[in-house]
């Protein structure tokens, strides 16, 4: 079996759960979590969503267990399926904390945009190989179904609709906010930390010159250059040419088991993750009760 034939002959109408599980785990690990990573990061230059994160003070007091919650919880259901019992237990989690606050419905379906869109583009310019046909599909179908399970409404229908949807949304929303660029700054400051300190400054500037203009100014970031920018990207470049050269991996790489999850090294529980109603500046709706389920 060649890397690039993983997925032949699966249908991504009906197995599109296996064929994103096998990209995330067994093709792309680090493009995907690197990607995805970039994806949320889009995400605080839109000032209703930047700024509500500030107000949470999450990434004030903890930016490591804020970025481990949502790696870990969007993990589960990926691993063990949407209606799993852990997978249920993730997803409820999940809608527990969005319901403590005033969210549109517009905003969490553009973040779920940039779930399908950012890292299909980052595939395309620094993969190994490109994405199928199929694996495209089944990317769009496995985000729709999250998104479902999430409760958002009026999800696009194909690929080509998410993208339209983000990159108008960005146009029409992007913006200077200073709670934005306060959780931009905390996250930026985390990614460095995965890498050792005397090359720390390099990765935030190496980070900044793989964010497009309209995202710099709307983080008020300085442009990098077009040198930097044509190292960085030449850089990931050549490491997707020597990956290309390895054999297929043959054990999965997890979210859960890489070195920049932190917060739990003995394991995390579903039901104590994430942000709960004491001391959250923004209640909406009722929290409700999670189940307790222990990770593996």
């Amino acid at each position: 079996m060649t890397r690039a034939r993983r997925n032949e002959g699966l249908d991504p109408e009906s197995q599109f759960m296996e064929i994103y599980r096998n990209l995330a785990v067994y093709e792309f690990p680090w493009d995907l979590n690197q990607s995805l990573s970039f994806a949320l990061f889009r995400t605080y230059g839109v000032p209703s969503i930047g700024s509500l994160l500030d107000r949470t003070g999450e990434f004030g007091r903890d930016t490591q267990k804020r970025y481990d919650d949502t790696a870990l919880l969007l993990e589960v259901p990926l691993l063990e399926g949407f209606d799993s019992q852990r997978g249920r237990a993730a997803v409820r989690r999940v809608n527990q904390m969005h319901r403590m606050y005033d969210i549109s419905n517009a905003d969490m379906r553009y973040v779920l945009s940039t779930f399908v869109v950012v890292p299909k583009r980052w595939i395309d310019e620094y993969g190994w190989r490109g994405l199928t046909d199929g694996e495209v599909l089944a990317s769009v179908r496995y985000y729709q179904t999250l998104g479902h399970h999430l409760g958002i409404t009026d999800i696009p229908a194909t690929y080509d609709a998410f993208a339209r949807l983000m990159d108008g949304y960005e146009r029409e929303h992007f913006a200077f906010d200073p709670g934005g660029r306060r959780v931009a700054d905390a996250t930026l400051r985390l990614l460095t930390t995965f890498y050792p300190r005397p090359v720390r400054p390099l990765v935030e500037v190496f980070s900044r010159a793989l964010m497009d203009p309209p995202l710099l100014a709307a983080f008020g970031y300085k442009e990098p250059g077009r040198v930097v920018r044509r190292l960085s990207e030449g850089a990931l470049r050549v490491r997707a040419g020597i990956v290309a050269l390895f054999p297929a991996r043959r054990s999965p790489r997890y979210v859960h088991d890489m070195s920049r999850i932190r917060s739990y090294p003995d394991g995390f529980q579903i039901e104590r993750m994430g942000t709960f109603v004491p001391g959250c500046p923004v209640r909406h709706g009722d929290s409700g009760a999670a189940t307790h389920h222990a990770a593996t």
